[in-house]
């Protein structure tokens, strides 16, 4: 079980370290400091409530464990709402950072209620203007704070959202220009050409199924990995799995609606990101769904209906007894179970779930003018 740590904000003079420790009715913690260290460890009400909470702060530099008469150095205060540590230094320096790495763990912040400036001319009574007397200080330290480790994310999600989009725009682009030069004939080699980057493509959706699993995005994982299963196993089991399959012009019209609608998706997911709202993308994410939806799923049943007689004369993923598991699996029957499910429930529960999003979405935005 991983403790929590409790949200510590820090502060300094020339000669000592303050830590504000934000936990509520603690009565007797546990405080271990060392030349270079200190460790804290108490029950109390935090941010994750009422629980065990503790941290380990390895220093910027050395500070006192004893005073000269062999007490602790270390002052130790409880109050109703926080826990208070006076840390002496053992050099009276001002430190840059308060921490013996660059990287600032996320429950350390700044206390810029009791932020000294190093000249020494700051009181408790004067009320600064931080923004002032630290230029550029402030978004420096918002950044350490609350924004590095979102930054990391969003740049991620930002450089594998464009990555989709490239990707996809790869394949449209090579079916548009390999369509402009061969016409019709171009149709029965769509999988030879642009099938590979088609897989490749589907296999990094996965990751669309990680992301709320790890806080990257919001929402839950099922929805998307029933999606991205769907399409995968059109895609392996039933086209790459057979090569009469490839060659149906199908296959073309099925790749043009895939890739259309992710052309679509991954630029307003940037977008999003970026907290920008364009209308026409936005439009365009939550009306294009409406006719390719369903000529998707009309295309995706087509595949399958159409393998049925090939899976029966391959016998292709079939498992017959008798085997040492002592297990039988008929691909056909499993097939025409599937074609039922896609055809109704799945497109059923798939366009619900997208008309529920564009309701709220496009609904009109009701502006409350003041009376004069």
């Amino acid at each position: 079980m991983v403790v929590p740590s409790p949200f510590v904000y820090w502060a300094q003079t020339e000669s000592s370290v303050s830590l504000k420790i934000d936990l509520k009715n603690v009565i007797k913690p546990e405080v271990k400091v060392l030349e270079n260290n200190v460790k804290f460890s108490a029950q109390g009400t935090g941010a994750r409530g009422d629980s065990q909470y503790e941290f380990s702060l390895d220093l910027f530099s050395p500070i006192k464990t004893t005073s000269s008469d062999g007490e602790q150095a270390t002052t130790v205060r409880v109050f109703d709402n926080r826990v208070e540590l006076l840390l002496q230094k053992e050099k009276p320096a001002w430190w840059p950072r308060v921490t013996a790495q660059p990287q600032k763990p996320a429950w350390l912040k700044i206390n810029f209620d009791l932020w000294k400036s190093e000249d020494g001319q700051d009181s408790d009574d004067d009320k600064r203007d931080v923004m002032r007397d630290y230029p550029g200080m402030y978004d420096r330290l918002h950044k350490e704070e609350f924004g590095y480790r979102k930054d990391y994310k969003k740049v991620y999600l930002i450089i594998y959202n464009l990555f989709q989009f490239v990707g996809f725009m790869y394949v449209l682009a090579v079916m548009g220009v390999r369509y402009a030069k061969l016409e019709y004939d171009s149709v029965a080699d769509t999988y030879e050409h642009v099938g590979p980057a088609m897989k490749f493509l589907q296999l990094m959706q996965y990751l669309e199924v990680m992301h709320p699993l790890f806080g990257y995005t919001k929402g839950g994982p099922l929805m998307p990995f029933l999606q991205i299963s769907g399409r995968a196993f059109v895609l392996f089991a039933m086209i790459e799995a057979e090569p009469r399959m490839q060659t149906k012009p199908v296959v073309f019209y099925l790749f043009i609606v895939w890739a259309t609608i992710e052309i679509v998706r991954y630029p307003f997911y940037i977008a999003q990101l970026y907290k920008k709202e364009i209308y026409i993308l936005t439009w365009l994410r939550y009306t294009l769904w409406i006719p390719l939806y369903p000529i998707g799923v009309v295309c995706e049943a087509i595949v399958i209906l159409r393998n049925i007689p090939y899976f029966e004369e391959t016998q292709r993923l079939t498992v017959s007894l008798p085997n040492t598991w002592n297990f039988a699996f008929h691909m056909p029957t499993f097939m025409r179970v599937y074609l039922l499910l896609l055809t109704f429930p799945g497109m059923y529960t798939v366009m619900s779930h997208m008309y529920k999003l564009r309701t709220v979405k496009l609904r009109p935005k009701i502006v409350i003018k003041k009376s004069k």
